[in-house]
């Protein structure tokens, strides 16, 4: 919702046209992953880009970075709820760690999106937003906004 308030267009354009919601679901993941990194331990020797990671050295996945992979996504620091492409690491990918949550995560942002969004008529920040004081969950304590009517 941070996101749809910082950049009304998007807003609008999933008013305009609520069939964009699924394919939002993955952009707002994409944008603001609920954690920042995770780590694992080479279980052998590879070579990833020009740096060498040795069998047992420990290796940290930060999925902002992916998530902003400009390999990987067309303008990667544009919030768009149109993006078709959106290969987003968020829950991770495959094996050997895929969120097994992910599935009901989805589905819990889509239906509050599409239940949220028709009744929204313009909603905005009133005031601050503290972000939980963490460097493993990307988190906010408090969201205070107000809503225009119906």
């Amino acid at each position: 919702m941070l996101a749809l308030i910082q950049h009304p267009e998007q807003l609008a354009k999933l008013q305009a046209a609520p069939s964009l919601i699924p394919t939002a679901v993955e952009e707002f993941l994409r944008w603001a992953s609920p954690v920042y990194h995770f780590r694992r331990t080479a279980t052998r020797n590879v070579e990833l880009g020009d740096k060498q990671a040795k069998e047992g050295d420990k290796v940290f996945i930060w999925y902002a970075s992916g998530n902003r992979d400009e390999k990987v996504f067309d303008n990667p620091y544009d919030f768009d709820v149109t993006r078709a492409d959106n290969d987003h690491v968020t829950f991770g990918k495959g094996s050997p760690h895929l969120c097994l949550g992910n599935l009901l995560a989805r589905t819990e942002i889509r239906i509050m999106f599409e239940e949220l969004i028709p009744r929204l008529s313009g909603i905005r920040l009133a005031g601050d937003v503290p972000r939980v004081r963490s460097t493993f969950v990307n988190g906010i304590k408090k969201f205070p906004v107000e809503v225009g009517p119906v």
